[in-house]
């Protein structure tokens, strides 16, 4: 027969230098060779061998021959290179089948490798990729977290003959690290990693119920929220939209007690000489939870009328009327002689509403005053509300005006006021509403033009370059502050545009306050500041921070910021509770920071929603020789507790050569709708004498509590008994009706000569009220630009913005982070902001550790790509920048 192949050769690929074995197997066979491209192969080149076929008999020929590297690459023909065998019988030949021979190989390099994507959760997940090229084909195999990823065990997965990776519908866990890996008998290809992110975006979960009123009678407010928690924002996911907290008004129905009607005519007398009468409890009738009437409803009382007259009664009656009559003679002669006593003995008082209760003081009145006009008044000890001041009074050359005192019209003597003016001068009318409201200390009232009436000497008004500073910032950014006043304005590095500057302003409103109170609610809680110009371009948000004097409690204050429009009415910005995509506002427990986008003028304004609420003022006590060297005066400041608000106190006592005499104490005044008193006590009586009915002075509750950033004060008069006295110490206790009280220690030296005072209100660097540049931040540029390329850029692992503004606490109002274009920028710029007084970057850096310190464990193997280290280095070794003049510190003279 022919000869058979029991074995032809198979096509073979040489890997690297080593050279492929053919085979060729054929029966019955007398001689085999190999034909490689059409050449028979050199005898010299085959291996043969021959054995007997146990089963069949017949003999079995085999040769092998082998194929190098370089035989391979030296052929150069249409075809790739190829060898058969051919096989001989006594019959004839037999030719196997072609077996091709080819090198092997595997590039390096990815045609195309799988990019990173982020996907919302249930979206389609593609990733391509496309081998190296190589022979034999390459495979392609699919690696999550180094782990392989199979289509056979998860039906969402589909790996395609196309190389790509589809996951039909994204879940949380398709989160990860993809890795394309291609392998043939060469070697394997590892492609660049893709970083799949599969974000939730935030949804707002339902409403809770309406509060409960919050007060139990009146005007309060009601409140539900809702949580971004359905579901909550993950791996960068986009923060719920609007606000979480609503509000709105309620009113709670207050108790009504009942009221007794009139009573009812007397019955006839009955033969018990008794007779009654009764009333109903209807006027009005007790309403929701009010008080029942008090007191009886019956009267019965004894009568003498027909059967029953009793000639005793008549006894008793003559001798009670008697007795009344002998008493109140008594009273009038005991009067008449204190009135004569007492008729030479003035008492001068302060007007203290006319200092800030209906007339608020002009304290940037381009009139200066006339200081030639004085007047004085006498009044009585302890009073309770403010007068009328809508009508100021006209300038009296030195008038004299007699006020009788309360205790003498309690009495029911007192005559009609009475007032002597010098000769030449005619008799002017007696200002309308001078009467016991006024508070019983000195004043003198100097009138501008316009007769407006300022405490004590000059205005209490700074400089005009206190209340306002200018620079020139670019592209790098500065800091404008109000020296002494708690106000600074921060422009972060990149909100100018380059190779363009602004000429910024920041103004204090020391004027008439154009804020009006709505039904007496609402008070301004710090200075109304205006920052500009107008029109002013910035790409990100300047940060202003505003001093307050407000305990911050949610529950019982609603503070609000608002802004000055063109009618120079006031609108409604944003509740600090509240959160808002157009402003940011964060309350700290003494200044409030703002970030804003438009300039114009800005005033925090805030609601006492119980009387509970509480704002702060601050307490100071100074003193001067008088007007004689016998007499020595102290005056008690109560103004709110900002640092621009005691500016006005710091310039009226610098004017007139002032000593403070005591620290300044703060006093919580509570919005219970009770006065404030001052007492001086302890007064030494053997070396010092007060008049009487001086020792004690009073505030309404209005004119504290909407004082609106203007100074109170009220003065003492004290006489040395004996030109050797020269030391004066006392107590000034300043307390609130019902409501918490402060003392004042009064020590000092008094001498007869006019000394130099000591200066009681320093600054470091006071000069400085605008820088621009790097040196007017704290965080060195290039760390800044660091921290913002690392968080900006949402991270898997949960790196990012937010969890910067965690670790600085400032994780409210995250929606208004997401809309800038560099939310890291924004919240450093409020750090900056929040962290102005301090000299040193402990926090921001501990903030960046405590980062570093948890992704540490999961970075461990790639701990050289944490820039939170280096970071934290650069800070701790870095400088703050320079400080610029703050709100200054208080030292005792």
């Amino acid at each position: 027969t022919l000869p058979h192949f029991l074995k032809e050769p198979e096509d073979s690929y040489i890997i690297k230098s080593n050279p492929i074995k053919l085979l060729c197997r054929a029966v019955p066979a007398l001689q085999i060779f190999f034909k490689c491209n059409g050449e028979w192969v050199h005898q010299n080149e085959h291996v043969s061998r021959e054995y007997m076929d146990q089963n069949t008999g017949l003999k079995v020929r085999e040769v092998l021959i082998n194929v190098s590297r370089q035989q391979v690459e030296d052929f150069h023909g249409p075809e790739d290179y190829w060898c058969l065998c051919v096989a001989w019988s006594h019959l004839g030949t037999s030719k196997s089948r072609k077996a091709t021979v080819h090198i092997a190989y595997l590039r390096k390099n990815f045609e195309q490798d799988p990019q990173g994507k982020e996907v919302p959760i249930k979206g389609m997940i593609v990733l391509h990729c496309r081998p190296p090229e190589g022979v034999p084909t390459a495979e392609v195999e699919w690696l999550k977290n180094e782990e392989l990823v199979s289509s056979l065990t998860d039906d969402n997965i589909d790996t395609r003959a196309d190389h790509n990776l589809i996951i039909n519908e994204a879940r949380l866990s398709d989160s990860g690290n993809y890795t394309c890996l291609a392998s043939n008998i060469v070697a394997k290809r590892r492609s660049a990693t893709a970083t799949v992110v599969v974000f939730v975006n935030g949804g707002w979960s339902l409403w809770t119920e309406w509060s409960p009123c919050n007060v139990p009678c009146g005007r309060g407010v009601q409140k539900r929220s809702r949580t971004c928690t359905n579901p909550a924002p993950l791996n960068g996911g986009a923060f719920c939209q609007g606000m979480s907290v609503q509000k709105i008004t309620c009113n709670a129905l207050c108790p009504i007690d009942g009221g007794w009607e009139k009573w009812s005519e007397w019955t006839a007398c009955s033969v018990q000489c008794e007779r009654q009468r009764r009333r109903e409890c209807n006027n009005p009738p007790p309403r929701h939870r009010g008080i029942m009437c008090e007191g009886p409803s019956n009267a019965t009382e004894n009568c003498t009328g027909g059967m029953c007259m009793d000639g005793s009664n008549d006894v008793a009656l003559y001798s009670g009327l008697g007795s009344g009559v002998i008493v109140v003679a008594v009273l009038v002669v005991a009067v008449m002689l204190y009135r004569r006593s007492q008729s030479n003995y003035g008492v001068d008082v302060i007007d203290s509403s006319a200092l800030t209760g209906g007339s608020p003081l002009l304290l940037n009145s381009s009139l200066q005053p006339e200081l030639t006009v004085g007047r004085t008044y006498s009044s009585p000890i302890c009073f309770k509300d403010s007068i009328d001041n809508k009508e100021l009074f006209d300038p009296l050359p030195d008038n004299k005006v007699k006020v009788q005192s309360s205790f003498m019209v309690s009495l029911g003597v007192a005559d009609r006021a009475e007032y002597h003016a010098p000769k030449g001068h005619p008799p002017e009318t007696f200002p309308r509403g001078l009467n016991r409201d006024y508070s019983n200390s000195t004043v003198e009232r100097r009138s501008t033009k316009k007769g407006l009436l300022t405490p004590n000497g000059p205005p209490l008004t700074p400089t005009k370059d206190q209340m306002r500073t200018t620079g020139v910032f670019g592209h790098l950014g500065g800091r404008l502050v109000v020296p002494n006043t708690g106000v600074s304005l921060l422009v972060p590095h990149g909100a100018i545009t380059e190779d363009t500057s602004w000429e910024m302003c920041m103004v204090i409103n020391q004027g008439e306050s154009s804020f009006q109170t709505e039904e007496g609610c609402e008070i301004l809680l710090g200075p109304e500041v205006t920052y500009g110009p107008r029109g002013l371009d910035l790409s990100s948000p300047v940060a202003m921070t505003i001093a307050h004097c407000a305990e911050v409690d949610t529950e019982n204050w609603n503070i609000q910021l608002k802004r000055k429009t063109q009618d120079n009415s006031w609108e409604e910005v944003m509740s600090v509770e509240d959160e808002s995509t157009f402003c940011y506002c964060l309350m700290d427990s003494s200044s409030c920071h703002l970030l804003l986008d438009q300039p114009g003028s800005y005033a925090l304004v805030g609601e006492p929603l119980t009387q509970a609420a509480v704002k702060r003022l601050k307490l100071a006590v100074f003193g001067s020789m008088g007007a004689t060297p016998m007499h020595y005066s102290l005056r008690v400041y109560c103004v709110d507790d900002t640092p621009y608000a005691f500016q006005g106190v710091v310039a009226t006592e610098t004017s007139r050569g002032g000593q403070l005499l005591e620290e300044p104490k703060m006093l919580p005044f509570r919005g219970n709708t009770f006065s404030l008193q001052v007492y001086i006590q302890d007064v030494p009586q053997f070396l010092w004498s007060i008049k009487p009915f001086t020792t004690c002075q009073e505030f309404s509750f209005s004119q504290v509590w909407c004082s609106n950033q203007k100074p109170l004060h009220c003065a003492f008069s004290l006489e040395r008994n004996s030109p050797t006295t020269t030391q004066l110490s006392c107590k000034i206790s300043v307390r609130q009706v019902k409501g918490h009280e402060q003392i004042l220690q009064v020590y000092t030296s008094v001498a007869e000569s006019k000394k130099e005072s000591v200066p009681f209100f320093t600054q470091m660097d006071c000069t400085v009220t605008s820088q621009a540049g790097p040196k007017a931040f704290k965080i060195p540029l290039s760390i800044r630009q660091r921290i913002c390329a690392t968080f900006d850029t949402a991270n898997a692992k949960g790196k990012d913005w937010q969890l910067l503004a965690q670790k600085l606490h400032l994780d409210r109002n995250l929606s208004y982070f997401l809309k800038q274009q560099s939310p890291s920028a924004v919240i450093l710029s409020l750090w900056e902001a929040r962290h102005q007084d301090t000299g040193d970057l402990d926090s921001l850096a501990s903030a960046l550790e405590e980062i570093g310190k948890i992704h540490s464990k999961s970075t461990a193997a790639k701990s050289q790509e944490n820039p939170e280290s280096d970071l934290v280095h650069h800070l701790g070794t870095g400088s703050p920048g320079n400080p610029v003049c703050g709100m200054g510190e208080l030292t005792q003279s």
